[in-house]
């Protein structure tokens, strides 16, 4: 357990959470009790107010916003006077000390930090009192009488309950164990592994201050381990995890565990015992504790003897440690010790994480005795529910009541959201924990007499189902294989209705989680629903797919709310009984009303449209270019949809076509207008349009597959018309994009990024030359759109309808475009007079469907070409994908559209990433039927026997089980209740390694229609240049397997790489709903966007302001937190505040490896910035450990051949040149030049500053002719790239003269030497060895850094040109020229 103020350093005695909300010292996990924390800064600013959400719609991007706020409802500007004081606390045995606290905190929170206090930590059974007075543990301390600056509050000693003794033997078990890392190894508790604080030595904000003299450059030792080295083939598994020094723990007993004499027997009750305690001391003393309602004193049972009277001397001390510290020394003193070390950990090493992190690799770790833990193994315990009254939680009850509280003010909704994310992830842990413990066989059906693969499960008041075609509800849609996708398609929908947030509307908490080869579906349990048959229950749609289908005019009304923003139309389908009925959703959505009156909607497996590519359907014709490349194809199933990013993307790529096509109608009229023609022709041009704008948008769509699309730009481009998107349509791609953005390279706004590439529809600025009045029609058309078509001419009004038509919006009035999920679905008939509309919905499905291939996946991969998109693994693959609204089924055409590229050579990173994922994947597909197959007995030889087939070289990879056991294990087969689908038990030792590439094979080609050819592992890195350990930490991870941390002989053709001693563990693999904290995520936008323009301060303060309600809403921990720190550490160092710089990207490195894992390329990102922090603080030493580091994990997630690795090199030869080594240095920049020219193409900017930075090396060892050459190569490059006046071209050619005559005074030198002999007079010559500050100089550039001279004059020209480019782009052109676009780092304000 982790307590909320776990990071107040005993130190700081007077530092307090709520005087936290500067964010520079501490962020704090918040107790979900709590209100308005952060409170003593503005909620609102003044300015990024107008975010509340229905505002956010009307602005055009999130640049507006200084104007915008003017609106803004009064009520949002909530100032908490929130004044801190100081209060006394004096506490039994210590001295007494200050405490800062805040009015708006509960007296509980104090507690947590006395909890938590070195000197205080061993006390849990306390009460807090002021004159005598007991103070509520719930009361706010603003509402307690008498409390002021300086009262002094009496901590006093309570007598125990059973309750209160068992709290404090877990506290101190937690206290004896707070060093111990095997939580996070097992995967409990939300613990998980960080290392940064090995390569920092502690501290960075300290060691800043001691380690000084680590600017000597003697001390520092350079040389990288062999493995690190550009070049190396190794790539070794045990540096992943360097072993921790403080691991070690400090042995403060043998055993604590609970006596074999409790409970105890009635008489003792009546003396007050509560239970018994063995222990063992480290000095091998065996002694029996009662703990009473007094305290804790030492009684004389032994093992088998039960004597509770008090031994003499009993010892008895009100608490646990006072007790042992008297009877053992040596518990003593290291638990003393222990609890230092604790508390001076960095905070982020020890709160847990909202969600459980998984380590794919662990070393053996031994395995020690623990009462809690053996305690808790056999409780449903979750979370701390023995001492919430009433036992277990009402899962529903809670996810349901949290989304009812109110929103109307910034306090209410940070209140909601926190309740709403808190109770989300306990949720996720419980359904995880129900889910594995369905799997592993200890829950009981709720159906037993089923056959297994049929049961049902309720564990904890969660509903558990398998995922198999249970009665054969899927048999038309593709039997067990829909049933596998279908939880992921409805955990898709709960996401989001969720996100739309509609009063009134209820879904299920719900979880997906695979184990073991299983996928297990957790719901929340609707109040009622089990006691009464599913047919009267459902009084909206359909329960047999479509047959009969049944509408309730209330859920009408609420889905309508939610129709706009997931694009839903509403629709009528036909019933058995022939009669119409009107539904706004899927007909498999059904509507039940709860015991509870809710209403709630399940099954939202369609809550978006079919994919067309992957759903044959007879007769359909697909559009040609869909066809050309080969679809529609055949799937597993027949749920294939569309992703929610792709909806977004399309709708906004039609409405930039609309507003075109309006626009040049208009134009047309008023040319016609001007040369007084009679009325008719404008008619019956008008009425031609259409045909002109059908071939119109012909040439569009060809054209959009020429230039980049403005599908990119998935919300930011111009929404003016309400009607076009509404509010939560934005919230969520915003969102989505936010979390997935940390992990791709690029800038993290989607404002800022696409704008130079949002020429699309319009296709750039020949078609705004060749019409000179276009921008004046468009807004025109603008004006018209906006208004409801009531009140516009009829000409207008016309001209709007033609648009409408051409784009295929359901509304003739304005751009409004819907799907009707229910197309194509099997089952659902539509009436007649529909017909029309079903064509067109039919029409508008077909183009998605052709907009995702023509448009969606080239322009992935133009942004892999430009590396605005910078995948490194399959995690960060699949999130690119996802962004655009591409289905990983689709990785096989990706990487199919990869290889046909010209610039393929430029893409091998993206096509070898791409590979290993698909490869993975099908073998993921395998195991998964592979694993069913086991039983629990043979797990570990099953797995080590699939790894071994997978990657090891071993040609007859046999498993190791001896012949008898294989034969017991089948007698006593038959005898036993088996787990879910078990087949033949022991098929799966006949596995071999021909066959399981052989169905890798079949699989790529089945699922992803892709060929690969390989017959096995060796052939397959041979062909693709892959790499083994890269294999294994993909299937790892996909499948949630745990692997001994130790070297592994992959190649090895006489014994197999792993044995079943290799393999440690088996993890679930989660999905679940993330919510959002939407408040601080439009301050965090709002921030981003004041820095795009150049308002640094201003946006400094609102990302701290940002800062401040995500540490309110999620805790401490979380990955929107981790980028707030990242960009804040970003800005402060532009700002030249270098040791914030430091203590904020600490913390984003800490957040980044305990949420996404130690080896996640978002981590590796963010030690690199931490190490150009350092660099720039004079920590040479800790920079190059985090650079080294950096490099390791990239060569064991992508290799070598990475353009990442170019810049992480230039890094490190960049350090190493500052320390003076330059051999070492060559080594590192030669080969980011490499990378360079291959992927960046040998004429471009970045390679010129590779050629600078080698040739500067170069001069520092007196090889001028070396450094000649590479500086001649830079300077070829600017000159062409940029012309002779650029001043990056003027300072190469400086540079060749400088180097010039350093040349020619060396060689007279030598020259004089060779004449003369030994009595020659020679000249001193200059070598420079580099200064820190040119170093640091180069170190920004490459990093994209640039700090602005900012005299106010600079300032004003650096705002007005922002201004300008953001007009320019406004009206859809960029007039950089295309060569000019790699100038990025000159011209563009960097943000992460």
């Amino acid at each position: 357990m982790v307590s909320k103020t776990d990071d107040i350093p005993a130190s700081v005695p007077s530092c307090n959470p709520a005087e936290l909300a500067d964010g520079a010292s501490k962020t704090l996990a918040k107790d979900p009790c709590d209100c308005g924390h952060s409170a003593n800064t503005t909620m609102m600013n003044g300015d990024g107010a107008h975010e509340h959400m229905e505002e956010a719609e009307s602005k055009q991007d999130g640049n507006s916003d200084a104007d915008g706020t003017a609106e803004t409802n009064e009520q949002e500007v909530i100032v908490i006077q929130d004044t801190g004081f100081t209060v006394k606390i004096q506490a039994p045995g210590t001295e007494p000390f200050d405490l800062q606290v805040s009015p708006q905190e509960m007296v509980q929170e104090i507690h947590q930090v006395l909890m938590d206090r070195e000197d205080t930590c061993h006390r849990t059974c306390f009460s807090l009192q002021l004159d005598g007075n007991v103070l509520d543990n719930f009361a706010e301390l603003k509402s307690i009488e008498g409390l002021q600056e300086g009262s002094v509050l009496k901590v006093v000693e309570e007598p125990y309950t059973v309750r209160e003794a068992r709290i404090h033997v877990r506290h101190i078990r937690d206290l004896l164990k707070s060093l111990d890392p095997s939580d996070a190894y097992n995967g409990v508790d939300c613990n998980s592994l960080s290392f940064l604080s090995i390569f920092t030595d502690g501290d960075l904000g300290e060691s800043g201050k001691r380690k000084k003299k680590g600017s000597d450059l003697e001390q520092i030792d350079c040389t990288p381990p062999e493995h690190i080295l550009p070049g190396s083939k190794e790539r070794p598994l045990v540096p992943l995890q360097p072993q921790n020094k403080d691991w070690k723990p400090m042995q403060c007993l043998k055993v604590l565990t609970m006596s074999g004499w409790n409970p105890p027997p009635g008489n003792r009750k009546m003396h007050g015992d509560l239970m018994y305690l063995y222990i063992i001391t480290v000095e091998e003393r065996h002694v029996s504790v009662t703990a009473s309602t007094r305290g804790f004193y030492l009684n004389q049972s032994t093992t088998y003897t039960f004597n509770p009277k008090p031994a003499n001397p009993s010892f008895l001390s009100h608490s646990l440690v006072e007790l042992l510290s008297q009877i053992s020394p040596a518990f003593k003193k290291n638990f003393t010790a222990l609890q230092k070390k604790r508390v001076q950990r960095h905070p982020f090493e020890r709160i847990a994480t909202p969600f459980q992190v998984y380590s794919w690799t662990a070393p053996q770790v031994d395995h020690a005795m623990d009462c809690v833990r053996a305690e808790d193994a056999y409780t449903s315990r979750l979370g701390y529910e023995e001492h919430i009254p009433g036992q277990t939680r009402d899962w529903n009850e809670e996810l349901q009541t949290t989304r009812e509280l109110p929103r109307k003010n910034l306090p209410e909704r940070l209140l909601r959201e926190r309740a709403i994310f808190k109770v989300h992830s306990d949720f996720a842990a419980a359904a995880t924990r129900g889910a594995m413990a369905v799997i592993d066989g200890n829950v009981m059906a709720i159906n037993p007499g089923e056959e297994t693969r049929m049961q049902m499960f309720i564990w904890n008041n969660i509903f558990f189902s398998l995922g198999f075609d249970v009665r054969d509800h899927y048999r038309e849609l593709g039997g067990d294989a829909a049933a596998h996708a279908a939880p992921t398609n409805d955990l898709n929908g709960v996401r989001a209705y969720g996100a739309v947030d509609v009063e009134g509307l209820y879904t299920l908490g719900t979880v997906v989680v695979d184990y073991r080869g299983y996928r297990v579906t957790a719901q929340s349990i609707i109040p009622g629903i089990l006691e009464r048959e599913q047919e009267q229950s459902v009084i909206y749609g359909s329960i047999d797919f479509g047959k009969t289908v049944v509408s309730h005019s209330k859920y009408l009304e609420l889905l309508d709310k939610t129709s706009r923003p997931l694009k839903v139309q509403r629709h009528n389908v036909m019933n058995d009984k022939n009669e119409t009925v009107e539904l706004c959703s899927s007909v498999e959505c059904k509507g039940i009303i709860g015991n509870d009156g809710r209403h709630y909607i399940l099954d939202l497996l369609r809550t978006f449209p079919p994919d067309l590519n992957f759903l044959p359907v007879d007769g359909v014709e697909l559009s040609a270019e869909s066809q050309r490349q080969g679809f529609p194809r055949q799937h597993r199933h027949r749920l294939a949809c569309l992703r929610q990013e792709l909806i977004e993307a399309f709708v906004e790529h039609r409405y930039l076509l609309f507003m075109k096509m309006a626009a040049l109608q208009l134009m047309q009229q008023k040319a016609n207008r001007e040369s007084n023609k009679a009325d008719t022709p404008t008619i019956t041009e008008a009425s031609e349009t259409p045909k002109e704008s059908k071939s119109d948008m012909d040439t569009t769509q060809n054209a959009a597959r020429d230039c980049s699309t403005a599908t990119d730009m998935s919300t930011d481009s111009t929404n003016q018309t309400d009607d076009a998107t509404t509010v939560a349509s934005q919230s969520i791609t915003h969102s989505e994009e936010s979390s997935l953005k940390p992990s791709i390279n690029g800038p993290l706004n989607p404002t800022g990024t696409q704008n130079g590439e949002c020429k699309g529809p319009l296709e750039g600025k020949e078609l705004e030359e060749s019409i000179p009045g276009l921008t004046r029609a468009k807004e025109l058309a603008e004006t018209l759109v906006a208004e409801d078509g009531s009140g516009i001419d009829p000409k207008s009004r016309e001209v709007v309808l033609n648009a409408c038509k051409a784009v295929g919006s359901i509304s003739n009035t304005s751009f409004d475009i819907r799907f009707n999920p229910d197309i194509f679905s099997p089952g659902v008939r539509f009436p007649e007079e529909s017909v029309d509309d079903i064509q067109k919905q039919k029409q508008l499905l077909k183009d998605a469907a052709a907009f995702l291939i023509s448009c969606q996946i080239p322009s992935l991969v133009k942004d892999c070409l430009d590396h605005s998109a910078l995948p490194m693994d399959g995690t960060t693959l699949t999130e690119a994908l996802h962004q655009r609204g591409i289905n990983v089924r689709y990785l096989g055409t990706f990487l199919e559209y990869v290889d046909k590229t010209q610039a393929k050579a430029q893409l091998e990173h993206i096509y070898r990433i791409g590979i290993t994922e698909l490869i993975t994947r099908c073998a993921k597909h395998i195991f998964k039927t592979y694993l069913q197959g086991v039983e629990l007995s043979a797990l570990s030889a099953a797995v080590s026997h699939f790894l071994n087939c997978f990657l090891s070289s071993f040609p007859d990879a046999v498993t190791h089980l001896p012949p008898d056991e294989l034969v017991s294990r089948r007698k006593s087969r038959k005898r036993r209740n088996r787990v879910p689908g078990g087949g033949d038990n022991t098929a799966w030792a006949s596995l071999t390694p021909s066959e399981l590439w052989k169905n890798i094979a079949s699989e790529a080609q089945s699922y992803y229609h892709y060929t690969v050819q390989c017959e096995s592992v060796d052939q397959v890195v041979e062909k693709y240049g892959l790499q083994k350990i890269t294999l294994l930490r993909e299937i790892s991870i996909k499948t949630g397997i745990q692997i001994l941390i130790k070297e592994y002989n992959f190649d090895s053709r006489h014994k197999p790489a792993f044995t079943e001693e290799d393999i440690l563990n088996i993890f679930p693999v989660v999905k679940h709903v993330n919510p959002k904290a939407s408040d601080a995520f439009h301050f965090f936008q709002s921030g981003q966007a004041k820095v795009q323009q150049g308002f640094l301060k201003e946006g400094c303060e609102l990302i701290n302001e940002a800062l401040n309600l995500f540490n309110n809403v999620y805790g401490a921990m979380h990955l929107e937190i981790c980028a707030c720190l990242r960009l804040l550490a970003r800005l402060n160092y532009i700002l030249g505040d270098n040791p914030e710089a430091l203590s904020n990207q600490q913390k984003a490195v800490l957040m980044s490896e305990r949420v996404l894992g130690i080896e996640h390329p978002n981590t590796i990102q963010e030690y690199m910035h931490l190490a150009l922090y350092c660099f720039a603080n004079g920590q040479l030493s800790t920079s190059l450990k985090l650079l080294y580091r950096a490099r390791y994990l990239m060569l064991l997630i992508c290799g070598e051949d990475h353009p990442e690795m170019a810049l992480l090199d230039s890094n490190i030869g960049l350090v190493l040149h500052g320390v003076m080594e330059y051999d070492l240095s060559l080594r590192f920049l030669e080969n980011a030049l490499t990378i360079n020219a291959k992927y960046h193409g040998p004429r471009s900017l970045k390679v010129a500053l590779s050629h600078h930075l080698v040739a500067r090396v170069y001069e520092s060892k007196a090889e001028f002719r070396s450094a000649l050459q590479h500086e001649k190569e830079g300077y070829t490059i600017y000159k062409n790239q940029m012309g002779e006046a650029h001043e990056k071209t003027k300072e190469s050619s400086e540079y060749l003269k400088h180097l010039t005559q350093q040349a020619v005074a060396l060689q007279r030198t030598m020259n004089e030497i060779y004449k003369n002999g030994s009595n020659a007079s020679i000249m001193p010559l200059k070598f420079t060895a580099p200064s820190m500050a040119t170093i640091l100089d180069q170190l920004n550039v490459i990093n994209g850094i640039i700090f602005i001279p900012l005299s106010p004059k600079d300032l004003e020209n650096l705002k007005a040109e922002v201004v300008r480019r953001q007009q320019l782009h406004e009206i859809g052109m960029s007039e950089e020229p295309a060569e000019d676009r790699s100038l990025e780092l000159e011209d563009k304000i960097p943000v992460d």
